[in-house]
């Protein structure tokens, strides 16, 4: 008989149908005997009667990959409505060894219980709760490679492995390659800045590396990261815009996609700004309405402290109906060096898009001038002779339109659309400065 999933069990009332799977629980009561069996697509209870077929299961243990042939029978108190009864029970691998974790219980998301959370992924996965954050997780991936590819833009791929880190910043994971010093990259920044030339607009999605010796519930040594490049852009705002636009449809697609699975989780509900823009807010306004309305000084107004960013998203949330809010026009000593300044202001092209307390986004406007470039490359100390720059430089001198783009976290964006208190808890198999396994 054909295999058949569970959810279409309730497709097949009265009927003898074979579903296979995992062992998800299993109660033998003596006269009432009942086995939970779990496939992709949900579980299905089942009444076994028969002594030969309760046999079977002796000794068994959860995750014992198994079929049951049986009737299914409507019945609402079971999980999808349906159980199956007259049970025949084919045992394919059997698992005899007790399953460290109950993976039908709750699994517990409390800060002191992340190092067992992490170290017993290969098996809390398969709770169906947990399964629903990483769910969850691939359609956001998926709604965003729709929303950028309707848009016109190119997906690409390009090199983690590098000669050398020539971008500053944070530091960088060296490796030995061939006799030679290679790093890992800590974005595509160069490439995608290079391929604008080729396809006007570009994406990737695609892990980060940065060695910073950070123990946060906001960082990681290994990071899944959205970048967007775009050209012939009008100025900063159309880039503001574009980002804020994809996140606002992203979010309302999966809230209405996943409602049951958000609501069981206890995400918190949604709100987004009417008229489907983003409010902004530049740095300097940020710190004088958070001195304030707090009273406390910031000291280094170069950026936003973490505390500046959950009060602002607070403030956005309250008085303006909007869980994402951008923080706009950096100092200048913020600036890197392919980013565009504003010398009317004395600031730079660049927004910070922050939801729910967090930063999820950088998004600047990029220097497309080949001098400005190299002056600026110049005026922040690096060798515009490197061999590093050879090549980023050549995209420049001969020809790039005004563009500008994102750095976009993608384990933020599921931490904080599920409503987890860490980054990690988002990340199936998290990398930081304790773990390399499993």
């Amino acid at each position: 008989m054909s295999r058949i999933l569970v959810r279409e069990l309730k497709d097949k009332t009265d009927q003898t149908v074979t579903v296979s799977g995992w062992l998800h629980k299993k109660r033998l009561l003596g006269g009432l005997n009942f086995i939970t069996l779990r496939d992709r697509s949900g579980v299905v209870q089942s009444l076994i009667k028969e002594k030969a077929e309760i046999e079977k299961l002796r000794g068994l243990q959860i995750g014992t990959v198994m079929s049951l042939t049986g009737k299914v029978i409507a019945d609402e108190r079971a999980p999808g409505g349906v159980e199956l009864h007259d049970v025949v029970v084919d045992v394919q691998v059997p698992v005899t060894d007790e399953p460290p974790i109950e993976i039908d219980k709750p699994i517990s998301h409390k800060s002191e219980n992340l190092d067992t959370l992490f170290e017993y992924r290969v098996l809390n996965v398969r709770n169906l709760q947990e399964q629903k954050i990483f769910k969850i997780r691939a359609s956001i991936l998926a709604s965003i490679r729709d929303y950028l590819t309707k848009n016109e833009f190119v997906e690409i791929q390009t090199p983690k492995l590098l000669a050398e880190a020539t971008e500053g910043g944070a530091e960088v994971f060296k490796l030995d390659y061939f006799d030679k010093t290679a790093t890992l990259a800590q974005s595509p920044q160069f490439y995608k800045q290079i391929m604008v030339g080729a396809y006007e607009r570009v994406f990737e999605i695609a892990a980060a590396y940065r060695a910073e010796p950070s123990a946060t519930t906001r960082h990681m040594s290994e990071v899944m990261m959205l970048d967007i490049e775009m050209g012939f852009v009008s100025g900063h705002d159309e880039v503001l815009d574009t980002v804020g636009d994809m996140t606002i449809n992203v979010l309302d697609k999966i809230y209405k996609d996943h409602a049951d699975d958000l609501k069981s989780l206890n995400a918190p509900d949604l709100k987004l700004p009417e008229g489907g823009k983003v409010p902004r807010f530049t740095i300097a306004k940020i710190h004088e309405m958070y001195e304030a309305a707090t009273k406390n000084t910031v000291d280094d107004k170069k950026d936003l402290t973490p505390d500046e960013e959950k009060w602002i998203c607070e403030y956005a949330r309250k008085e303006l109906g909007s869980d994402l809010v951008y923080a706009t026009d950096f100092p200048l000593a913020a600036a890197k060096f392919y980013h565009k300044r504003n010398p009317e202001n004395g600031t730079v092209y660049w927004g910070d898009l922050l939801f729910r307390g967090l930063e999820i986004a950088t998004v600047p406007l990029r220097e497309n001038n080949y001098q400005k470039m190299v002056q600026q490359m110049k005026e922040a100390g690096l060798d515009v002779e490197h061999e590093g720059f050879k090549y980023y430089l050549q995209a420049f001198k001969y020809g790039l339109p005004e563009h500008g783009g994102c750095g976009f976290g993608i384990d933020r964006l599921v931490e904080k659309t599920i409503g987890l208190s860490n980054v990690k808890e988002a990340t199936l198999f998290p990398r930081d400065i304790n773990r390399l396994t499993p």
